[in-house]
């Protein structure tokens, strides 16, 4: 299943890219589950972020590399794929895309998810959409 938000904000290119950093990444994050940071490398081919979700009944651990980055002087993306993810997923991939247009910058959240199988991956789509859309008033007010 995929999932793709763009959300443009009144911030060079080098501004957005300098942001993307672990501050902003537990910002991006909506109230539940709850998640601590355990390892965050950057957003670079062989980084590796790691965390861990509360769901207060349950915890667990999410791990993603990042699998690919470049750079260029119009767009910067870097793409995570999970490694170690909690239940129902079963499959994980993130697209960040970040291009320079004119005098804004539109950051792109392109998702492709799987869960374990073809039901929850239908419902757990409305709330991974709704957890993407979530970032847009973020970015915005970061990158302004």
């Amino acid at each position: 299943m995929k999932i793709k938000i763009s959300t443009a904000v009144n911030a060079d290119l080098k501004t957005v890219i300098g942001g993307f950093n672990s501050e902003l990444f537990l910002q991006l994050n909506p109230p539940f589950p709850k998640v601590a940071l355990e390892r965050f490398d950057g957003c670079k081919k062989g980084d590796v972020v790691k965390m861990k979700l509360n769901f207060i009944l349950w915890k667990d651990e999410w791990r993603s590399d990042i699998i690919h980055h470049e750079v260029s002087p119009e767009h910067f993306l870097f793409i995570d794929e999970g490694t170690m993810l909690p239940f129902p997923f079963s499959q994980w991939k993130h697209q960040h895309l970040i291009e320079q247009t004119g005098d804004k910058t539109i950051i792109t959240d392109d998702i492709e998810y799987f869960a374990k199988n073809h039901i929850l991956t239908f419902l757990l789509y409305p709330l991974l959409y709704l957890q993407f859309l979530y970032r847009r008033p973020i970015y915005k007010k970061i990158f302004h």
